[in-house]
């Protein structure tokens, strides 16, 4: 049986000795590295070259979204598992359309996360039911522009229009245009509908 190597790419440690003592139990898995943010992960990986890449969304400084498209620009057949608390039918869209290859939530259990790498080494996608869930979920029409994206976060902090034109230096009436193209793009009636939308799918994080 082939042995797979691993690269974990976690910022909580405790989080990362879980994760080592689960895999290593594996006969057919080795944990080759560990790093504790995006750019150490990518300087391992290309030192290591990995087969499979075992990767949390959230980290400090680069984000995980970040670390799937460095990694596959520069490798574009790198496979990676992504391990995230984050439910969010947008979070699971973005990093499968990003690379990914499997995603997982961190309530799985050993054996999935093992059958997951397993599958991607293979080349093959995994995607549990709850991925495949949200992603029939996701509408389309929720793509946003950047400046709507910077809108809606600062809907979601309760901002009013003034106070959104002043923190993007834009006319108070562009800030109007905006949130309108917003709501209508989520199919949101009010501002209170559009956070609770973005939060649910996973298009705002309030960290």
């Amino acid at each position: 049986m082939k042995e797979i190597r691993v690269l974990l790419i976690e910022d909580h440690f405790l989080a990362r000795m879980a994760l080592h003592s689960v895999l290593s139990g594996h006969s057919q898995i080795r944990i080759v590295g560990e790093a504790s943010d995006g750019e150490e992960g990518i300087a391992m990986y290309r030192s290591l070259q990995p087969d499979v890449v075992v990767l949390d969304l959230r980290l400090p400084g680069m984000s995980g979204f970040e670390v799937i498209t460095r990694l596959r620009q520069e490798f574009s057949r790198a496979r990676i598992v992504i391990l995230s608390n984050y439910q969010g039918s947008e979070d699971i869209y973005r990093a499968v359309r990003f690379g990914a290859m499997a995603y997982l939530t961190k309530d799985a259990s050993g054996e999935e996360l093992v059958s997951a790498i397993q599958s991607v080494d293979r080349g093959l996608r995994y995607l549990p039911r709850l991925a495949l869930d949200r992603l029939a979920e996701r509408i389309p029409s929720v793509d946003l522009t950047p400046r709507e994206s910077e809108v809606l976060a600062c809907i979601t902090q309760g901002r009013s229009n003034r106070e959104i034109a002043d923190e993007l230096h834009i006319a108070e009436k562009t800030v109007r245009i905006h949130v309108s193209s917003v709501l209508d793009k989520m199919g949101a009636r009010d501002r209170t509908q559009a956070t609770i939308y973005a939060l649910q799918r996973g298009l705002i994080h309030l960290d």
